[in-house]
């Protein structure tokens, strides 16, 4: 969601003054590191207008605030840390009961099960709050009533619920796995009684994404898709499966992106830094198992390498005195490589006469972490040659793992070492690209959806053998 995408919906009059003393609005997020307007982020609100609103949001640096403003004076609770973990999911919940005699049990604000410590204004006793308020817009992904592109949430969401009238424990909509000791989603939440306003939120729907599943029929209406807008895009990544991204504070010191966007999977260099190298890579990491991924370039082919790095013997450094292993294609025509980096000692591999990519292709990596063995394929066709004799990619072959070709096989002890994460790297500062990674979970359309032999990510080509996508339900059981 973001850059103008949000649901709205106008509530019904049905909760009285008492009702309104009390809510609950309980959601998982996984966060996106820009936010539009000024990085502000709006998880949800009630309002009339900017004068008079209920509302949950994150500011630039991380806090979490909720704020209940009425006649132009704002109330907030201001979360005491950061939350800035932009891999991971969050379940953030909110209890307002201003009928509490004590100010701090008037708002709770519960962060994955436990209470989070924060930061009270002073809330006034059996204040009203807005949502059963039949003058103010009920809005999900927004900070109160704006429109366009500002303050709207940026990253993923799900389980979205919300109950007047009554302010409930985190428990009814999560609980902690016997096992792992986590806080995780429950599929429905437990105990619950849906106002006549309230609402569940499961974005299962993808004709219609704002599908009420509380029984109450109280869908919501997407807008602000389309144009210059932004997208809604219906995703795989849930909170009991967690998929990889691009880690949007972790790509190295030298990193001349100017932007990470669409969920942390889209990535646009401007070129515009005297530096070069540093990458963006996948949040995950791996030291064995069998993975696979695909990125699809928007723009600009040249000097772009595809792969994955070492993050343990070359950490995060610029690409020339990495550990990697990359495609490379220098945009023009003239030639594309195997390239491997090594502390500064650079080797091409597979020269050959086809570009690595031009724009609007999908480039396909697997990756053998148990045999370190890089394979490389573009629009559906694997390379048919190792890597130290060429291969070509135009008019490239099915992926033969029995007798494997077209891979390059790294060697060397200690660069088989330590862990590898998937990588997007430039070479030299005037280097311009936009490209979207797909670990499973594509913000580009796709023609038909592949999946892993576990039924796991959806692809435009299909999985090798053996290969899986990159989530934590598969690095649990691989890697």
């Amino acid at each position: 969601m973001g850059n103008g995408v949000y649901l709205s919906r106008s509530q019904s009059s049905s909760e009285d003054s008492t009702a309104r003393k009390k809510f609950t609005i309980s959601g998982w997020y996984k966060l996106a590191d820009n936010g539009d307007a000024g990085g502000w982020k709006g998880f949800w609100s009630a309002a009339v207008d900017n004068n008079n609103y209920s509302s949950l949001k994150q500011n630039a640096d991380g806090y979490i605030i909720f704020e209940q403003k009425s006649s132009g004076t704002g109330v907030t609770w201001t979360s005491s840390g950061k939350y800035r973990d932009y891999c991971s999911w969050y379940h953030i919940m909110v209890a307002y009961d201003s009928t509490q005699a004590s100010n701090t049990d008037r708002v709770k604000v519960y962060i994955n099960g436990e209470q989070a410590a924060g930061t009270y204004g002073s809330f006034t006793q059996d204040q009203e709050g807005f949502w059963g308020n039949s003058s103010a817009t009920a809005g999900v992904g927004r900070y109160n009533n704006n429109t366009g592109n500002s303050y709207m949430y940026t990253g993923y969401m799900t389980h979205v619920v919300c109950t007047i009238g009554y302010a409930l424990a985190p428990t009814v909509f999560g609980e902690t796995d016997s096992t792992t000791g986590m806080w995780k989603v429950r599929g429905a939440p437990s105990g619950i009684t849906y106002s006549a306003n309230g609402f569940f939120l499961k974005f299962e729907n993808s004709g219609t994404m704002g599908t009420d599943s509380s029984g109450n029929n109280n869908t919501f209406t997407v807008n602000g898709v389309g144009g210059s807008d932004g997208t809604l895009v219906q995703v795989t990544d849930v909170p009991d499966n967690n998929f990889a991204t691009f880690n949007p504070i972790d790509v190295g010191t030298n990193f001349s992106a100017t932007e990470i966007s669409e969920g942390s999977l889209k990535t646009v260099s401007s070129g515009t830094t005297s530096d070069t190298g540093d990458q963006p890579a996948s949040s995950m990491a791996f030291a064995k198992g069998k993975w696979y991924w695909e990125v699809k370039l928007l723009s600009s082919a040249d000097n772009l390498f595809i792969g994955v790095f070492n993050d343990v013997l070359g950490g995060r450094k610029p690409y020339h005195e990495n550990y990697g292993y990359f495609f490379y294609g220098d945009g023009t025509g003239s030639h594309s490589q195997i390239y491997e980096s090594q502390e500064s000692a650079q080797k091409g591999y597979g020269t050959d006469s086809n570009p690595c990519f031009s724009n609007n292709d999908i480039c396909q990596v697997a990756f053998d972490c148990d045999n370190y063995r890089l394979y490389i394929g573009k629009n559906g066709l694997w390379t048919d040659d190792n890597a130290a004799g060429g291969g070509s990619i135009t008019g490239g072959s099915a992926f033969n793992q029995s007798t494997p070709t077209g891979y390059y096989q790294i060697s060397t002890a200690a660069a088989q070492a330590g862990f590898y994460r998937a990588a997007i790297v430039k070479a030299g500062s005037a280097v311009t690209y936009s490209a979207q990674i797909n670990f499973g979970n594509p913000q580009f359309t796709i023609a038909s959806s592949n999946s892993d032999a576990n039924g796991y990510g959806s692809f435009e080509y299909a999985v090798p053998s053996g290969f899986y996508a990159l989530c934590t339900k598969n690095l649990n059981t691989y890697g």
